[in-house]
């Protein structure tokens, strides 16, 4: 039986183990927080999930909130102009519905379910040190490094190829909140993309979290622009009054729907920045040991396209059947390289030269996208969908000739 080490125990790490478990590896984890603490913890992130992403966990039963979690129908898009006016509104619905769950409430939950069904966790932080001397003991076939937010990224280089960004692209502020009232327009359950041109962009998704159904504030600030108010972390109640504020003032129809929100429990705001990269995906560490890196250590994009948890699960699903596929030939670093590519050309490289795009300035084309989209369906539709498949934009919305092409085969609402 082939013994794999998985250092991480976050959407990618254990989706992973558990998935090679149920195919009958022996498979450790080694998890920072026991499930009590990941419990008792800040809030991680701000995941929705869309269809692709979702069926890589539900080939295997991990999707054990199916019944809790809000459905989300779709994406409702707006630009806002100055003073706090909505100037476009486009809703966008999808083929498939999308949910969030809480990390905090997965992670712990998965962990124990690993445990249940006879997996070996090790809770305890990993360093680099530490990483060395587990590669070098030859105890296991192959080493995965799934903690993207730790100091063990730091063995994985930046490719600066694929890295066009050397500095943070966006301040980051996230609340989860009870009390918010559904959209007066679309009061279905959907993403609210709310950008503020030049500013940021705030996001509103319903979620379920360890007090039940509720929703995520989240702003992202352009650094250094009147937005960008959270470079050091705040007392949770000035958080969420801060990012209340701003929603008044720039997106106030956001702000007529959380008149009576309350955070959802006393570590429910989250807050920092980090710099979009690409990292070559082998680390060979100072015994001679490899390291191979996956989702956020080795693809890590500015979350504004919403793509962090669904590329993880994408990246656990591809390197899953890239293991079994192996069968019992060697790990090893050649292996590790064209497994990367494999991911990178079919995932990774879509979802990251999207990202960087809707980082920057709209230009016309895009413009002319949304304004098509926003009195018709089938554009705004395949826009929404595009989420849960972002290989699709290269065929129609990266490109400005590509982009006309489309528009003019669309049929007029």
């Amino acid at each position: 039986m082939r013994r794999i080490l998985i250092v991480g125990a976050g959407q990618s790490g254990l989706q992973l183990a558990l998935s090679l478990q149920a195919e009958g590896y022996d498979v450790t984890v080694m998890s920072a927080r026991t499930p009590d603490e990941i419990r008792r913890g800040w809030v991680m992130s701000t995941q929705a999930m869309f269809g692709q992403a979702l069926r890589t966990e539900r080939i295997y039963g991990l999707d054990l909130w199916q019944r809790e979690t809000p459905q989300i129908e779709g994406l409702h898009v707006s630009l806002s102009a100055p003073p706090g006016q909505r100037a476009l509104r486009i809703p966008c619905p999808i083929d498939e519905p999308a949910q969030s769950t809480d990390q905090r409430v997965k992670m712990a939950a998965w962990l124990e379910l690993f445990e249940e069904r006879g997996g070996t966790i090790h809770y305890q932080g990993v360093t680099t040190s530490d990483l060395d001397g587990l590669t070098a003991l030859g105890r296991y076939d192959l080493t995965i490094v799934a903690a993207g937010k730790g100091d063990l990224v730091g063995v994985f280089d930046r490719d600066p190829a694929r890295s066009p960004y050397s500095a943070p692209q966006r301040g980051l502020a996230v609340a989860y909140v009870h009390g918010m009232t559904p959209d007066p327009l679309w009061p279905v359950p959907h993403v609210s993309f709310n950008a503020v041109p030049g500013l940021g962009e705030l996001f509103v998704m319903p979620t379920y979290t360890l007090s039940g159904p509720a929703d995520i504030l989240f702003w992202e600030a352009i650094p250094g622009g009147p937005l960008d108010l959270w470079q050091e972390r705040r007392d949770p109640g000035e958080h969420l009054k801060l990012t209340l504020d701003l929603a008044r003032e720039y997106t106030p129809w956001i702000y007529e729907r959380c008149t009576n929100v309350e955070l959802t429990d006393g570590r429910a705001t989250l807050s920092g920045r980090y710099t979009p990269s690409v990292r070559r995906p082998v680390a060979q560490l100072p015994s001679g040991g490899l390291a191979f890196g996956m989702a956020d250590v080795v693809v890590a994009n500015d979350p504004i396209t919403g793509q962090g948890s669904n590329t993880a699960a994408k990246c656990a699903g591809a390197y899953l059947e890239a293991i079994l596929a192996n069968g019992d030939r060697p790990f090893d670093q050649a292996w590790m390289e064209q497994m990367f590519e494999w991911f990178w050309e079919s995932t990774g490289r879509h979802v990251t030269d999207w990202t960087n795009a809707m980082l920057q300035p709209l230009p016309e084309h895009v413009q002319a996208i949304l304004g098509t989209a926003a009195g018709n369906e089938t554009v705004a539709r395949r826009f929404g969908n595009g989420f849960s498949d972002p290989s699709d934009f290269e065929n129609w919305f990266m490109a400005p000739d590509k982009a006309q092409a489309y528009l003019a085969s669309v049929p007029s609402a």
